[in-house]
């Protein structure tokens, strides 16, 4: 590995002020452990920027497969990490807490393959419609396409209520849609194809069979005695991912890491993202706060902490009675 030449790196210094801001606590650890590798690997390159972007001509003539798994964790500058690990981080905090550790690590492993398979694709594709080798030969770098996937999927589990784009409020159903034409207007050095191939994987999970073949595929390990707790989440779950029972939404609990059923969560209609992660950061700090009761369902929305239930009340007397 190559350590990266010294300059301002004030991208990254602003990374770590917003998520020393958010709290390490309040971080699901995938989503931690995901974005402490796209820093590191841009500190210290796995291979020269030249050497890990992905294109038709370096994966596909060249045989070089690797850059699919090189090129979403490398990044150009440090602006261009900041903005993509800032993103990120509250998709991936909402999106852990409501699918659970192994799920999400699972579904970014797929989103990071796949994404750059459907990016060479349609690069391809417009070579032969065009018969202009430079759309073989354009090389992408960086982990935005597997945002614009997490994005839609996110759009998925909690659809309504609309996103302001320059000013204008804009459906949460074609939000992604904007923002990809408008991102290439505003800065044309972004790969637009890369984009797109996220948008189009995440509509193959959302509306696809994608989502189907992962829990074929992840049916298929757990049945052959890898982890008997690595299905709960899609035996269990419906179309949004949780089940009436409560057996299918995996929260975050911080100490000790364990995933459990909570639908406090899981409401967020109407809210803009980052109302939606301090709602994630309140019920993580009251979860902390608490014990959960044995065959108790889980509560809907805050409970403060002061509030006791008879039951409390009622073990709280018979201790100070035996004292």
């Amino acid at each position: 590995m190559r350590n990266r030449q010294r300059g301002s790196h004030l991208g990254l210094v602003l990374l770590a002020s917003q998520v020393f801001r958010m709290g390490l606590d309040n971080i699901p650890p995938v989503t931690l452990a995901v974005l402490g590798l796209n820093v590191y690997l841009y500190l210290f390159p796995a291979a020269p920027l030249m050497q890990t972007c992905v294109s038709v001509q370096q994966a596909y003539w060249f045989k070089d497969w690797r850059r699919l798994l090189l090129s979403p964790l490398h990044h150009a500058d440090d602006w261009h990490l900041y903005f993509n690990m800032l993103s990120f981080l509250w998709k991936g905090t909402k999106l852990e807490r409501r699918l659970g550790g192994p799920w999400f690590l699972y579904l970014l492993s797929v989103f990071s393959l796949i994404t750059g398979l459907v990016y060479l694709a349609l690069e391809a594709l417009l070579t032969e419609l065009t018969q202009d080798q430079s759309y073989s030969m354009a090389c992408a770098v960086g982990f935005s396409g597997v945002l614009f996937a997490l994005k839609v999927v996110s759009n998925h589990y909690h659809p309504g209520g609309v996103t302001y784009v320059m000013g204008f409020p804009v459906s949460n159903s074609y939000v992604s849609w904007v923002e990809l034409v408008l991102i290439h207007i505003t800065s044309p050095g972004t790969s637009f194809v890369g984009h797109l191939a996220g948008i189009l994987v995440g509509l193959l999970y959302t509306a696809g069979p994608l989502k189907a073949v992962m829990k074929t595929c992840a049916g298929f390990v757990t049945s052959n005695g890898y982890s008997s707790r690595a299905n709960a989440y899609y035996h269990s779950s419906g179309t949004t991912g949780y089940s009436s029972a409560g057996g299918g939404y995996s929260g975050y609990r911080q100490s000790p890491p364990d995933y459990t059923t909570t639908r406090a969560a899981s409401y967020a209609g109407g809210l803009t993202e980052e109302e939606q992660i301090e709602a994630a950061i309140r019920n993580s700090l009251h979860d902390r706060g608490q014990s959960s009761q044995r065959g108790a369902p889980p509560p809907y929305g805050f409970r403060p902490f002061e509030e006791a239930t008879a039951e409390e009340v009622r073990l709280r007397r018979l201790r100070r009675f035996d004292n």
